[in-house]
């Protein structure tokens, strides 16, 4: 038996879906990278203000059979946050996909974060370089664009119309002036 402690500590994270307790997959490294550039973002723009941006590792207690880990989360209501969690709804929701996690993200998880009142969702497919920006308007998502980094070569086939409708940055709903370029997100992603 190897008596390093470094050794033998792996963390183990779960998360209460629907009143189930499912155990979270390992990130990639693709995926980590990825999350923390959101949240570097969020971090830079926030420094100072009310809000305040956490990543993954976090529990957010949305109801009684619902308890999540976002890869970011956004919260203004300073009274949510807890020793141990987040205990309300997010103002705003990151979502990383997982090839294990995709199916959940897109359907339950969204359903919940629609149904608490989570005003803007972003779903972000590392493969595909996209994200998927969803706002609350009348307590139902609706899908305000889907943002994807095309690669030189993708660029190269695409016609002149295609090429001006390619959209490299973005508003966050919350915030007037905080514009997120799709390039200091997905840039150097392996």
């Amino acid at each position: 038996m190897n008596t390093n402690l470094a050794y033998q500590y792996e963390e183990f994270r779960e998360e209460l879906v629907n009143g189930e307790v499912v155990a979270m997959s390992p990130a990639s490294a693709g995926h980590t990278y990825i999350a923390d550039n959101i949240l570097f973002i969020f971090k830079q723009y926030l420094k100072g203000k009310k809000c305040i941006p956490f990543g993954d590792g976090l529990l957010v207690h949305l109801t009684d059979k619902d308890q999540f880990v976002p890869d970011v989360m956004i919260i203004c209501d300073r009274s949510k946050i807890k020793r141990n969690g987040i205990y309300g709804t997010p103002d705003l929701v990151v979502e990383v996909l997982s090839p294990d996690t995709a199916k959940n993200d897109k359907g339950y998880k969204k359903t919940v974060y629609e149904s608490s009142g989570v005003a803007e969702y972003w779903i972000v497919d590392p493969p595909r370089k996209s994200i998927e920006v969803y706002l609350l308007q009348n307590r139902r998502y609706v899908l305000d664009n889907i943002y994807t980094l095309y690669s030189a070569a993708e660029l190269e086939e695409m016609t002149s119309e295609e090429k001006a409708s390619a959209v490299t940055e973005f508003k966050c709903h919350l915030y007037d002036d905080l514009i997120i370029q799709l390039d200091d997100i997905f840039s150097d992603f392996f």
